[in-house]
């Protein structure tokens, strides 16, 4: 008998699949055949058949809650499966997304590339002392002592007591899960991880901080670019491949969720950073995928954006529940069916899985209901399907409890839309189109309109819980 607390706990939105763990493994679900293709089949083989010994940049895109997390995770395990060493990072846990400039992504990675070649006992790089200075004078600047003591956590090495004493030397203790605890000395990339987490933590949380910082490195961007491929790309790539590693892949999620804020001179955040800036970020000699905003996609800047990155962004489009001319999809309806069965029942095969759907819902024609309302947004499912559980705490659940979800979610997206913007959804509403200005961006970037791609291309339509009442105002 199914355990509601359980089936609550499965359907957690929130909650991003690593099929590298077995757990997640036996709950994804693939749905590129009903997608239009693998976009993460096309990134994988651009960096592992096309180009492994050249760096490459790639762009990756969705609504977001799409699936482009555990997609990209997807496709971190492939990689590493094929030799490569792949650091994966989501740069909202380094930045502040209101406010980020290029500098601070190119010092998240090299954070991040400098903790996990830490990690690696049997490469050892020479100290990076160009980094170093750019730290001790960012450091100076920020009025932070990194040449005291500090403690600090860093992923992957756990507890960390450091000194430097102004030497460019590091001194740990580590401790590692089957050795306990034992003491290292680095001159190198454990210092700049640490130098690099302590100013970014102190500049987060302080705009006046972050402003001074960006004086002092802005001028410095070239030559902390320069910095990063000199004293750790490529030293690491040629240290990897004595070790059987093909190269080195750093993949940034979640700067698509950077926040759409107006810089002094009137452009947005996500067009300064991936137009403006985009040319330094594919600087870095390695494989480099970036998360971008959606909107990007429909705006006037996408021939230049492509221009700077020299690349098309890929898109990861909706699951297709419904066809252009309204009627079901069959093989999208199924894949969304099986996400909510595998996650009820994790241990029985598909075929056995369709049993049980009376145990979770009134009735078939409720669970496909569900399936349509959601659009084929693959977390907006999860998160009526919770919601609903949560509400009504017994199955099998009801279509009441359903119509209150719904109406609770839909009202919410009301309350954001004006007149103009009802004008904008019923035209895409009929035409299936949207045209590329900023009233479309918004539309996209609220969920209210969704992109599906077929054998013919790219088409939108509504969020599906909002065409009720694009209907009676028609």
């Amino acid at each position: 008998m199914l355990d509601i607390r359980e089936l609550y706990r499965a359907t957690n939105p929130s909650r991003t699949l690593d099929v590298s763990k077995a757990s997640d493994r036996e709950l994804y679900i693939d749905f590129s055949s009903v997608r239009g293709g693998s976009t993460i089949a096309e990134m994988r083989d651009k960096i592992s058949f096309f180009s492994p010994d050249e760096p490459t940049v790639q762009l990756f895109t969705g609504h977001l809650g799409c699936g482009k997390s555990t997609e990209l995770l997807r496709l971190a395990n492939e990689l590493r499966e094929q030799q490569f060493h792949v650091i994966y990072f989501e740069s909202s846990q380094d930045l502040e997304m209101g406010d980020i400039d290029v500098t601070d992504i190119l010092l998240a990675i090299a954070r991040r590339i400098s903790e996990s070649l830490g990690e690696l006992e049997q490469l050892e790089l020479d100290t990076p002392r160009g980094l170093q200075r750019l730290l001790r004078g960012a450091a100076r600047i920020l009025q932070t002592e990194i040449d005291l003591a500090a403690e600090l956590d860093v992923p992957g090495l756990g507890n960390v007591q450091a000194s430097t004493e102004g030497k460019g030397s590091f001194s740990a203790e580590v401790g590692i899960p089957g050795l306990g605890q034992f003491e290292a000395d680095s001159e190198g990339l454990s210092l700049v991880a640490l130098g690099i987490g302590k100013i970014s933590a102190k500049a987060r949380n302080s705009p006046e901080l972050r402003g001074k910082l960006r004086e002092y490195l802005e001028v410095r961007t070239t030559n902390i670019i320069d910095a990063i491929n000199r004293e750790l790309i490529e030293p690491a790539i040629a240290k990897l491949k004595t070790l059987g590693k093909q190269g080195l892949v750093v993949i940034v999620d979640n700067l698509d969720r950077v926040e759409k804020t107006i810089k002094p001179w009137g452009r947005t955040q996500p067009e300064y950073l991936f137009v403006d800036r985009g040319e330094q970020l594919r600087q870095l000699q390695c494989h480099v995928i970036y998360t971008m905003p959606l909107a990007l996609l429909y705006s006037n800047d996408l021939n230049p954006l492509t221009s700077r990155f020299g690349t098309d962004p890929k898109l990861l489009p909706m699951v297709p529940v419904r066809h252009r001319d309204g009627t079901d999809h069959l093989e999208g309806m199924e894949k969304m069916r099986q996400m909510i069965l595998t996650r009820a029942f994790p241990h029985q095969q598909e075929s056995e899985r369709h049993t049980g759907i009376l145990d979770l819902f009134e009735s078939l024609d409720l669970f496909n209901d569900l399936c349509r309302l959601s659009g084929g947004h693959v977390r907006e499912i999860l998160r009526f399907l919770n919601t609903w559980i949560m509400k009504e705490r017994h199955l099998p659940l009801s279509r009441q409890g359903l119509e209150v979800v719904i109406r609770e979610r839909r009202d919410r997206m009301l309350y954001a839309i004006t007149e103009d913007e009802w004008a904008l959804l019923k035209q895409v509403h009929q035409r299936k189109q949207v045209a590329g200005d900023d009233s479309y961006d918004l539309l996209i970037s609220s969920m209210f309109v969704y992109e599906y791609r077929d054998e013919i291309g790219s088409w939108f339509d509504l969020n599906p819980i909002l065409e009720p009442i694009a209907r009676q105002n028609s």
